[in-house]
């Protein structure tokens, strides 16, 4: 299931230590006018395998995040890395359902859960948390996921909403603590036209999230940037960067299998008959 990439586990430790400074040098560039909260680097180690996780806890590194539920209950339990890493914090980092809410909060040393995206799986969240975690009155981290670039392809909430469901689960939720508000933002933004404009509305929403609630702004974290745009977003903001292949390499994924030879002709015909009856009927 796990395959080390490019980067062998020996190597995890220099990577980790390199972005760590380049994350302090970042931290140097930015306005003094911003709240003084020291970034937090989250590891992310999805498709990689448990002894480079523990190679990365070696150097220092302790918060580390997964994109998929099924991934983190395994490697969380891995023996490894449950005798080597006994102080980890694991991030939820991935789209998350309500389905698999109860095998999530299971996983031994959840730290938070960085994708809250409606009041319904919040809720959910609060109710599974309390009764799984009965004897435990620790309050589990989360933040609220914005979609600030307005992609189709990228989960979170219109930004409109922030502050009704922030609202919600401040009121309603009182086994989650609100640590922040994250976001992805779009790929490949140019930054020679100035500064990322979905970062800059993560700003915004924070600012009126904290006017409504009447917080300080260092109450509320910013969970923005990664591999490729990490520094940027510590420059203007963010207090929590996720980053993956720069620690730990390119990712590899399984292959799919793809359709025998016998199948395709027909797939492509079939499609071609589809077509021209769509052209007919136009035309028509």
């Amino acid at each position: 299931m796990w395959k080390a990439g490019v980067v062998m586990s020996s190597e995890v430790g220099k990577k980790v230590q390199a972005v760590v400074d380049r994350v302090n040098q970042a931290v140097s560039r930015r306005p003094q006018t911003l709240p003084c909260i020291p970034p937090r680097l989250v590891a992310v180690s999805k498709t990689k395998p448990p002894d480079m996780v523990v190679e990365a806890y070696k150097h220092g590194q302790r918060n580390f995040g997964e994109n998929y539920v099924t991934e983190l209950v395994e490697k969380a339990s891995n023996p490894q890395i449950l005798s080597s890493c006994p102080d980890i914090k694991w991030h939820f980092i991935g789209h998350l359902q309500k389905s698999n809410v109860n095998k999530l909060l299971g996983v031994p040393n959840l730290y938070m859960v960085e994708t809250i995206d409606s009041m319904k799986l919040a809720e959910k969240i609060n109710t599974s948390w309390q009764k799984l975690r009965a004897a435990n009155t620790q309050r589990l981290k989360i933040m609220i996921q914005i979609n600030t670039s307005g992609e189709d392809s990228k989960h979170g909430l219109p930004p409109d909403e922030t502050i009704n469901v922030v609202k919600h689960i401040v009121s309603q939720c009182p086994a989650l603590d609100l640590a922040g508000l994250m976001t992805i933002g779009r790929y490949g933004y140019d930054l020679s036209n100035g500064p990322n404009p979905d970062f800059q509305l993560l700003l915004k929403c924070r600012v009126q999230v904290c006017e409504s609630l009447k917080m300080q702004l260092d109450q509320l974290e910013l969970s923005m940037g990664m591999s490729t745009d990490f520094e940027h977003a510590i420059e203007v903001g963010s207090t929590n960067v996720r980053v993956g292949s720069t620690i730990f390499g390119t990712r590899e994924y399984p292959n799919t299998p793809s359709p025998s030879p016998e199948k395709k002709p027909k797939v492509v015909c079939e499609e071609a008959a589809r077509k021209m009856n769509q052209l007919t009927v136009t035309e028509q």
